[in-house]
């Protein structure tokens, strides 16, 4: 079960300080979600469920060879982006996305939680912009098949 909130970013905190890994992802299907995502060398695909703040998630890791064969099966633009890993209050870590390519400007920051209560509770760091938990337009799969929300 993945349960984690979502916002988009008022302002950058400084990045050099912070862990950071390219991610480049895809969609098999955007309903249901199946996804393949290369970090580094290492590939998975994911099977999510439908909801927002609280879906089932199945991660399976793959072989680089069986990510080049599901690629060419992708119905969408890849999603490129640097995820950013930022310790923040309680323990949580704040995982920020700044995308490329044709989503280019759009920044967004997740954090995830062991308890829906967590989630409900959860107070936002002040860089921290609007709540986009609910927006469907910044799911990861709406954005690869449409792009950046206008």
């Amino acid at each position: 079960m993945e349960i984690e909130r979502k916002f988009l970013v008022k302002e950058l905190p400084l990045l050099q300080q912070y862990k950071n890994e390219m991610i480049i992802q895809a969609y098999i299907s955007t309903d249901p979600v199946i996804r393949i995502r290369q970090t580094g060398s290492i590939y998975c695909l994911t099977v999510k469920s439908a909801g927002h703040m609280i879906r089932e998630e199945f991660e399976l890791p793959i072989t680089k060879e069986q990510f080049t064969s599901l690629w060419s099966k992708t119905e969408s633009p890849a999603i490129e982006k640097t995820r950013y890993f930022i310790p923040i209050e309680n323990s949580l870590m704040a995982e920020l996305d700044i995308f490329k390519g044709h989503l280019q400007g759009l920044i967004t920051v997740e954090v995830e939680f062991s308890s829906a209560k967590d989630a409900s509770c959860f107070k936002s760091p002040v860089w921290f912009g609007e709540d986009i938990t609910h927006d469907k337009r910044y799911k990861n799969n709406y954005l690869s098949l449409y792009g950046m929300p206008k």
